[in-house]
Formats: C-alpha cells, sequence, structure tokens
C-alpha cells in the first residue's frame, strides 16, 4: 500500500511496466505506442469525447479547478453515450447496494421464484414468466414512496431551497426528455419491423441498440423503461440486447427499490441474452454487476474478464472490475485498474470510484475534488444524487455535517426517494443535534427499506433516547435485521458482513463471529478486518483481534468507528497510550459517528485519562 497523502496531488502514474497486463494482453492504457485507441478486432474503437472543463479524466480533473465546469452543459446524446454501459452510476458499489423494500413480504412468494427461461420460448411466454412481474412491485414503491419522502423532503429547508434554483434547468430537462420519449417510441416502431427475421424463418438473434440502450434506463423512470422493454421484447424475443438491459434494469430495480427477490429474475433475463448470443459484452458485463450487487466479489472479477475480453471499452465491465478488486481487499490492483478505467472511458462512473480508491488510502482532498468535477458534468437525475449522496458520504466522514447536510439536499432535489441520501441526512442530523428530526427521517426510511444500515441507526437511536419504550422499540429493529438477512441470502446475497456488524453489538455474538471469520475467508478489505476485529473483541479474544484492528486502519482510511474499536481493543490490551490516542483521534475526526459508539467512546477515553 502506499503511504497515506493529503496533500491533494494524485498518486504518481505508473510506468507501463510497473502495471499489470490487461485481459487483452495489451498495455494498460489501452492504447499503441502511436497514442491511437487499439481496436478490438472486427468491432471500432469506440470515441470519447472529453469531459467538460477540458478534464477528459480523472487524472486531468484533480489538477484543475472544479468549479470551471459548473456552467458547462452537455447534450442529451453525450450523456446517453455516458451512460451506453451502465444503469445508474452507482449499480455495483460497495457493501451498501442491495435494499429491501417494504413490499418485499408481500411479493416475496411469487417473485422469489426463478423462472426458467429456455431459447425455444415463444416471447409472450418468456416475458410474461420474466418480465411482467415486477411492474406490481415498481407501481407499489412509486404508491407508497411520494407521500413520506416529501414530508422528509419538506421538512429540511435545504432541499426546498435547492429546488428552487434548480427549477429553471428541470424544465429544460423536461423538453429533452420529451424529445427522447418520441424517439423510443419511433425506435420501437423499428424493433416490431425488425421482427421479420424471425417470422419469415432466419431465425437469427437481432439486436436494435436505439430500443434498448441502458442509457434510457439512467435518464429516466426506471419502471416506465422496464414497461417499454416487456413490450419491445414480446415482439422481438429474440433480441439479446433488450434481454441484457432488461436484466441489468432488475439489477437496478433490485438495488432502487430495495427488493432483491428481482435478483433471480435479472439472472434468467442475462442467461437469456447470453443463449442467443454467448459473447455479447452487454450481458456478460449485466453478470459481473449481478455478481457484484450479490456480494460475489471473486466471481464479478472473473466475469468482468470475460467481458472486457470481448470488449476492452465496455464501461459497466471496467467498473465492475474496479469494485471487485476493492471489494476483495485489492486495492494496489483496483488502483491500476481505476486508471485503466479512467484512461478508457472517462466520465461519472468511473470519476466516482477513483474518488472511493484515493479514499481508501486517505486522500481525502483528491477523493473529493474529483466527485465534485463528477457532480459537475453530471447531468441526469440518477447521477447527481448518486454523486452528490457521495460527497455528502466524505463530508459526514470527516465530521463537517453542514456540508453533509447540504450535499443531501443536493440529491434528494434531484431524486427525493434516493436512500443513501435519506439515510445519509438522517445520520448527519442526529450527529449534528437533530433528534427529533433523525428520528423520524429514519422511520420513514425503514417502514419502507427494512435494511440492516437504517434498522441499526434507529434503534441505537432510540437507546440513546432512553424514554419510556424506547428499548424495546430499538430491539424490535434489531430483529428485523435477521428478516432482511434471510431474504437477502435465499436471493443469492451474500450478508456476512452485514451480519457481522449488527450481530457484535445487537444480536447473537457467536454469529456475529462466524460470519465475520466466513467474510474473511472470501476477502481481505479494510471493513472485514474491522468486523472480525470487532467480533473478535465482544467473543473475548482481544489479542487475536489486535492484528485486525490494525490491519482496518493501515491504509490511512479516515474512519471513526474503525479508530474507536482498535481503541477500545488496544485498552483490552494493554495498549493504553495507543488507546487514547486513538480514541481521541475517533472523536475528533467525527464525534457523532455512532449515537452509542461515540458516547463508550467518550467514556472509555476519560478512564484512560483519569488513570494517567
Amino acid at each position: 500500500m502506499s503511504p497515506r497523502t493529503n496533500d491533494g496531488a494524485p498518486e504518481p502514474t505508473r510506468p507501463a511496466s510497473a502495471r499489470p497486463e490487461p485481459v487483452t494482453g495489451r498495455p494498460v492504457s489501452g492504447e499503441p505506442a502511436s497514442g491511437a485507441p487499439v481496436p478490438d478486432p472486427g468491432r471500432p474503437a469506440p470515441t470519447t469525447a472529453p469531459a467538460p472543463g477540458g478534464a477528459s479524466t480523472a487524472e486531468d480533473a484533480i489538477g484543475s479547478d472544479p468549479g470551471a465546469a459548473d456552467t458547462e452543459t452537455r447534450t442529451t446524446a453525450d450523456a446517453d453515450a455516458d451512460h451506453a454501459d451502465h444503469v445508474g452510476a452507482g449499480g455495483a458499489s460497495a457493501d451498501t447496494g442491495v435494499a429491501l423494500g417494504a413490499e418485499a413480504g408481500d411479493d416475496a412468494g411469487g417473485d422469489v421464484r426463478a423462472v426458467p427461461v429456455t431459447d425455444g420460448e415463444t416471447g409472450d411466454d418468456a416475458t410474461d414468466d420474466m418480465a411482467d412481474e415486477p411492474d406490481a412491485a415498481g407501481a407499489d414503491a412509486g404508491a407508497d414512496g411520494g407521500t413520506d419522502a416529501d414530508a422528509g423532503a419538506d421538512a429540511d429547508e435545504r432541499v426546498a431551497a435547492v429546488r428552487r434554483a434548480g427549477a429553471a434547468g428541470r424544465r429544460w430537462r423536461a423538453a429533452q426528455l420529451t424529445a427522447c420519449a418520441a424517439m423510443v417510441a419511433v425506435a420501437l416502431t423499428a424493433g416490431a419491423i425488425a421482427l421479420g427475421a424471425v417470422h419469415d424463418g432466419r431465425d437469427m438473434p437481432v439486436a436494435t441498440a436505439a430500443a434498448v440502450s441502458p442509457g434510457l434506463l439512467a435518464g429516466g423512470d426506471l419502471d416506465a423503461s422496464i414497461t417499454a422493454l416487456q413490450t419491445h421484447l414480446r415482439v422481438q424475443p429474440r433480441d439479446f440486447g433488450g434481454w441484457a438491459t432488461l436484466g441489468l434494469a432488475y439489477v437496478e430495480q433490485a438495488r432502487t427499490k430495495g427488493d432483491p427477490s428481482r435478483y433471480p429474475q435479472a439472472e434468467q433475463a442475462l442467461k437469456r441474452s447470453l443463449s442467443l448470443r454467448a459473447d455479447n459484452d452487454q450481458a456478460l458485463a449485466g453478470r459481473a454487476a449481478l455478481a457484484a450487487a450479490r456480494h460475489d466479489f471473486a466471481n464479478a472479477l472473473k466475469l468482468a474478464d470475460g467481458a472486457l475480453k470481448q470488449n476492452p471499452y465496455n464501461e459497466r465491465a471496467l467498473c465492475s472490475r474496479v469494485d471487485a478488486l476493492v471489494e476483495l481487499g485489492r486495492y494496489d490492483d483496483a488502483e491500476a485498474a481505476v486508471q485503466t478505467a479512467d484512461q478508457r472511458r472517462p466520465g461519472v462512473p468511473v470519476f466516482t470510484r477513483y474518488a472511493y480508491v484515493h479514499e481508501l488510502r486517505g486522500d481525502v482532498a483528491t477523493a473529493r475534488r474529483v466527485l465534485e468535477r463528477a457532480l459537475a458534468v453530471s447531468t441526469s437525475p440518477g447521477d447527481i444524487a448518486y454523486v452528490a449522496a457521495q460527497l455528502g458520504q466524505l463530508a459526514w466522514n470527516q465530521g463537517d455535517y453542514a456540508t453533509a447536510l447540504t450535499h443531501y439536499a443536493r440529491a434528494l432535489a434531484a431524486d427525493e426517494n434516493y436512500l443513501p441520501a435519506l439515510e445519509g441526512r438522517a445520520r448527519a442530523q442526529a450527529a449534528s443535534g437533530q433528534q427529533a428530526e433523525a428520528l423520524k427521517g429514519l422511520e420513514l426510511i425503514v417502514a419502507r427499506y427494512p435494511l440492516p444500515g437504517p434498522l441499526v441507526e434507529l434503534g441505537e437511536l432510540y437507546e440513546a433516547r432512553g424514554g419510556a419504550g424506547d428499548r424495546t422499540k430499538a430491539q424490535e429493529q434489531y430483529a428485523l435485521v435477521d428478516a432482511w438477512t434471510a431474504i437477502a441470502r435465499a436471493n443469492g446475497v451474500n450478508a456476512d458482513l452485514d451480519t457481522a456488524l449488527a450481530a457484535a453489538d445487537h444480536g447473537d455474538r457467536a454469529t456475529a463471529l462466524r460470519a465475520a471469520r466466513d467474510d474473511w475467508s472470501r476477502r481481505h478489505t479494510v471493513h472485514t478486518a474491522d468486523a472480525l476485529a470487532w467480533a473478535l473483541h465482544v467473543n473475548g479474544k482481544d489479542a487475536e483481534a489486535l492484528p485486525y484492528a490494525r490491519q482496518a486502519t493501515a491504509t490511512g482510511y479516515r474512519n471513526a468507528a474503525f479508530l474507536y474499536h482498535r481503541g477500545v481493543i488496544e485498552k483490552a490490551t494493554g495498549h493504553l497510550a495507543d488507546a487514547r490516542t486513538h480514541l481521541a483521534a475517533a472523536l475528533k475526526l467525527n464525534p457523532g459517528f455512532s449515537p452509542l459508539g461515540a458516547r463508550q467512546a467518550r467514556a472509555a477515553l476519560k478512564t484512560l485519562e483519569a488513570s494517567k
């Protein structure tokens, strides 16, 4: 690992001789000595337009003024090109990428099953079995989400202010989306005409790219886009690109609607695509994104490499490869992979990953600059919400709650139902003393998305408040974590890290240790090292825990919870000076990092200071 740097300068670019060879056997940059892009045999090399403001890559962006691009705009065609290989900027992010909606309990009986689809099925049969079911779930999510989200958003004056400031821009974007809708209608008509390739006896897979561009899913209403895809595939069931995009849409729906029962449906749609054309990189990249969403990162890496063999410029595959390497704890390899992605397909999805790789090394200044540039060039509501929420999380990690709330307001102005922003706002409110607002926000969130993070946060806020019945309420939240992990596992999601983190403080300690050990056996990340250290501590194994606690903080990643855990373990093992140092550092960095943990850190530090 490289030493931690906070001077804002990017890590120096490694010489070509020091970089690993890519899966294609070409230099990592994807360019020959002449500097011209190397095309895949039989396919033209894609062209990548420079980012607004003159910075075509993240490497360029971090050396320029992040405000310079604030007034720049892009055409709709540019935005669609940026999204051509991904469904939402955050589709395969770290361990927060899977959510469970409140409607999952009602739908689980009909949706958890994976419906087999064979190559011989008719378009109507295949689509009825696999494509139609999410309609009801999407409608449910839309119906029950509006009032609650409006209440939460209106409570925050920042959201209202940002909405007023952006009203004109949204009206302009609405006109663009209307034009796009007309283009989609024309494309779908063209797709119906192309059906003749099946009806006249030429049983060949076909693709009408305009009708099924993944960019359509990122730029507008996801449920409406899925409905359009379903209609398209009924009349053109051998469109391998359409099936690939539908599979990716289900992955995105599982993430944004909070329902992991969509993952088996995504898997079947992607299999259908590959049965029609085994070498299509869109479906191969989709399988990598699905594996990452299920936290199967070793398989995600393998699948991403396979997709990149078919198309070294596939943006989704490049991003999934970075995600997999990060989540496997292979940070040096992840840094090389994100530099490759930045050279081949610079844009919002790559910029956010570039920033996270630097944040993991403690280089917060570079991470912030890259995210600010990514936000400046974002045009779709999905990208704006995602990047602004990432900036909010970065600010919250540093204890800057006012800035965090401003970024979360920007995210919610773009998408008032965006879960990471809703959760982040509640955490920032709790940390800055707005307990009532935080409780209200988290209660609304868990009513719709009973996920481990918000459930634990809400339970701890109840415990911290300590009113009549609050202890019982807290235990109810912690019990729901087990329900979520059971549903997630039933749909192929590895939930060991979530289990370890929740159970260590609020569940069965032996279960926490077993889950943490299992997760560590598959990947060695700073998050898994911290979870294992803390699970060992609560089970009375502090001597064994200490090396893992040190490993969790070894990269320079600035996380107050990690520092708190390390300090407590050092105190238990007799390293009192180190314990004082790390407990004090945790509280200085982010004094409100946890409703209960911060209070316990202050008590432990007070005891250590008194014993000096």
